[in-house]
């Protein structure tokens, strides 16, 4: 897969690495001297673009018109949001990812702007901080449809609600499907007639709306 990264910094250059090792074609864009003076200790030359990522003509040095993938990782918000709207409506982009520097700009970060997928770190942390908070005894596991619906950890403590009780007795939300279940080191299949015991970890996928609602249940 060809893939532009825009930013070469601690995040550009740690996701270049791992893509390349991954057995893509990356292209890093960097304006920065000092960085890019970096850069070409780890990177062939080869995969480094100096100039402006949101230029659309260093855009095209880099390969732009033949790239899959256009990530957008720079430390300035509104760098990101530019280069993600020419990328996406001036090269016609498949997948355009760009990071959220400042969470009072994330409302900014849509479809209509160019970003297909908006990464905030700080919403990353929260939303961890809360799932440990609030629902401890679910984990997330990883986020599908741009957050829409995720995939969790389910554990079952003495005293829950859901103890000895078989899977076709609980009241499931509709959008949510039990996938298997992880007793001590046996994996069963979640069927209607298993019944649930302590210890239990209980691998579901929901609706991320409806994950306080699963948690109630569970809990």
């Amino acid at each position: 897969m060809d893939i532009i990264i825009v930013g070469g910094g601690q995040v550009g250059s740690y996701v270049g690495r791992r893509l390349l090792d991954s057995g893509n074609r990356v292209k890093i864009i960097e304006h920065r001297e000092h960085v890019m003076a970096a850069l070409r200790n780890i990177f062939p030359e080869e995969v480094l673009v100096y100039g402006d990522g949101a230029d659309p003509r260093i855009m095209e040095k880099a390969g732009i018109s033949r790239t899959d993938v256009l990530a957008v990782v720079t430390g300035a918000d509104e760098i990101n949001l530019v280069a993600s709207t020419i990328a996406k409506f001036e090269f016609g982009v498949d997948k355009v990812i760009a990071r959220v520097n400042n969470p009072k700009n994330e409302w900014l970060y849509t479809f209509e702007m160019g970003v297909d997928v908006k990464v905030s770190q700080a919403d990353l942390l929260s939303n961890i901080i809360i799932d440990q908070i609030d629902m401890e005894n679910i984990t997330t596991l990883m986020r599908l449809n741009k957050g829409d619906a995720s995939i969790i950890e389910l554990t079952i403590k003495s005293g829950s609600k859901v103890e000895n009780i078989a899977l076709k007795d609980l009241h499931i939300p509709k959008t949510t499907v039990l996938i298997a279940i992880q007793r001590a080191s046996e994996n069963i299949v979640a069927r209607g007639e298993t019944v649930l015991e302590v210890g239990d970890h209980i691998l579901a996928y929901t609706n991320s709306a409806e994950t306080r609602e699963v948690y109630q249940l569970f809990n």
